[in-house]
């Protein structure tokens, strides 16, 4: 694959140049979205609240993808990584509401903590961008 089949985004977030990682990367047909929080400009959207930071991360990583003219449509799979179990429910809930008539594979995770105690929610996505059969 030369290097002209892979593009990167960029969200603006400050841990993607203190790290060195982009937000999302396409390559080929595939376009893969970094882990993304509720953090939006230094601020936790839905502090406290498992589901609305869920939410939040999932809009985050969709808009990532959104760049490259896609839509909840071509997740193909979806990581969900928690702190802690007794959020499983809310979470779910959300990941429902966002991809319930896409259905991508899934995986969740009970991590022991992120970098910010206060994130309960870190997602990532894949998606496809070729042609889909039915």
């Amino acid at each position: 694959m030369t290097s002209d089949a892979v593009r990167r985004v960029q969200s603006g977030s400050t841990w993607e140049e203190s790290f060195g990682f982009a937000r999302a990367v396409a390559a080929g047909d595939r376009v893969l979205v970094a882990g993304t929080t509720a953090l939006r400009e230094g601020v936790l959207q839905g502090e406290g609240d498992p589901y609305e930071q869920a939410r939040a991360a999932f809009t985050g990583a969709l808009e990532a993808i959104a760049e490259f003219g896609l839509g909840p449509e071509a997740v193909i799979r979806t990581r969900v990584y928690i702190t802690h179990p007794r959020d499983v429910d809310e979470v779910g809930r959300a990941h429902k509401e966002m991809f319930d008539a896409v259905r991508p594979v899934a995986t969740l995770l009970v991590v022991d903590g992120f970098f910010d105690s206060r994130v309960l929610v870190e997602v990532e996505l894949e998606a496809f961008r070729g042609a889909v059969d039915s």
